[in-house]
């Protein structure tokens, strides 16, 4: 679309700048008749040329809907229109800048960096809302996809919102976070099933950093504080504005969610984007997620690649063990939601086996973290999945009883397509395959959302 030598605006990172709906989605296999509800999906689909150097992180959301009913499938995409992106269709060109090149020429009135809402999409309180982690929550329309507005719990929520909130399974409570450069650097929240926000608790992290997840538990709220460091006096220089310092190394927060208070680990410097979940076991928390040895901002790149590991907290003994559980390369973790916090068997990821195999994926996983054994889902053809999502097939139902939703691209083809795969049995062939009515580019983070 646009001549240029970065990757993230090449091949299926490039943008698909039409919106449509498409009817009837051609299937091979049949779809499960409870699947009743819709697979939402976001990801950076920049609308106009991008300004200066691009990062992947930059672009403008878009949201792919599959939505399932009555065994039969239907397609719908739209952009979130954010108070930057009106203003850059009005102007008719990119206004703003990003990670890698800030712009001083944005219009009067408006903030030098744009909430980009391209992070994730989530069902809460009868709301679906799309979340981008250095500002607000963006409101849809679930059926139409059309965007209402900023969503601040009614006045209440001041500052950014975490791209990863976690819901209580029992109470449907959202817990989240917000990050920033300035005091306070991290904030807890908790806000209630209904949508109102019911406490927000200010964290002395120590240090201005980048906080992409956290996991929590029934009486834990748990931080990584890694050492990727707002230094904002580097924008001037025309430098990125997060700097990896490892001479800080990692702190690990666990703060008590009845009182507040934190207890502190330290550990050597490393990143973790994505966590799986964390569960409480004999006074220890165990924390599953995606370890890289490093996080470099600075171009498209990001360092070398992530891997599985766990960390045992005990809290007793203020010690902290952890050790890397695979060594294929993996991300984006996800779960049986319903046991989000408690002790969980199984975990879905997507993977690269290939030896110095780097971001890209060829495959999922389902990875059993009680005997250890990891089962490999590919399409064939080399075609390259994004993150699997599990759908319980019903709310009583075993821990893998249900199905993985995952986007493949087929490089070949130019196409991209939902597969659906049963994880009881997953080495097998996909119950379902539908077909998109056009490639869908690689995004981050999706949510299966309930009629």
């Amino acid at each position: 679309m646009w001549k240029s030598d970065n990757p993230f605006l090449n091949g299926n990172y490039a943008p698909w700048r039409e919106e449509g709906d498409a009817y009837d989605l051609e299937v091979e296999g049949e779809i499960p008749r409870e699947l009743s509800g819709a697979l939402y999906r976001i990801g950076p689909n920049p609308h106009f040329q991008p300004r200066g150097r691009y990062h992947w992180f930059d672009g403008d959301g878009m949201i792919h809907g599959f939505i399932l009913k009555d065994g039969r499938a239907a397609y719908r995409n739209r952009y979130v229109k954010t108070e930057g992106l009106r203003a850059e269709m009005k102007a008719g060109r990119a206004l703003f800048g990003g990670l890698l090149d800030q712009v001083g020429d944005v219009a009067p009135g408006m903030p030098p960096f744009k909430n980009a809402a391209n992070t994730n999409i989530v069902g809460y309180a009868n709301r679906l809302l799309a979340l981008f982690e250095a500002g607000l929550p963006h409101e849809l329309t679930p059926l139409t996809l059309e965007t209402a507005g900023l969503y601040d719990f009614g006045g209440k929520l001041m500052g950014p919102m975490t791209a990863h909130p976690k819901f209580d399974p029992t109470t449907r409570e959202m817990l989240f976070f917000g990050y920033q450069p300035i005091p306070p650097y991290l904030t807890f929240h908790r806000a209630n099933a209904a949508g109102e926000l019911v406490e927000s608790r200010p964290i002395d992290s120590g240090l201005p950093v980048m906080i992409h997840d956290f996991v929590t538990t029934p009486s834990h709220a748990i931080f990584f504080i890694c050492p990727s460091v707002f230094r904002l006096e580097n924008v001037a220089q025309g430098k990125p504005m997060f700097a990896w310092e490892p001479q800080h190394g990692t702190k690990i927060g666990v703060m008590n969610r009845a009182n507040g208070a934190m207890q502190w680990f330290s550990a050597e410097p490393f990143f973790i984007f994505h966590f799986l979940n964390a569960y409480q076991e004999d006074g220890r928390l165990i924390v599953d997620g995606c370890r890289m040895d490093s996080l470099d901002m600075s171009g498209n790149e990001f360092g070398r690649p992530p891997f599985p590991w766990r960390w045992t907290l005990d809290l007793e003994k203020g010690s902290m063990a952890s050790e890397q559980l695979e060594d294929f390369v993996s991300e984006f973790p996800r779960l049986d939601e319903r046991l989000a916090g408690m002790r969980h068997r199984y975990g879905y990821l997507a993977a690269n086996r290939a030896a110095g195999g780097g971001f890209g994926f060829d495959s999922i996983v389902k990875r059993d973290y009680q005997s250890g054994k990891a089962e490999f889902q590919k399409l064939g053809g080399g075609k390259l999945p994004g993150e699997p999502v599990f759908v319980p097939r019903a709310a009583g139902t075993a821990e893998d009883d249900g199905w993985v939703l995952t986007v493949w691209y087929d490089p070949e083809a130019n196409s991209s397509e939902l597969s659906i795969q049963a994880a009881g049995d997953f080495s097998r062939t996909p119950v379902a395959r539908v077909k998109a009515p056009h490639r869908v580019p690689f995004g981050f983070h999706g949510n299966w959302v309930p009629a």
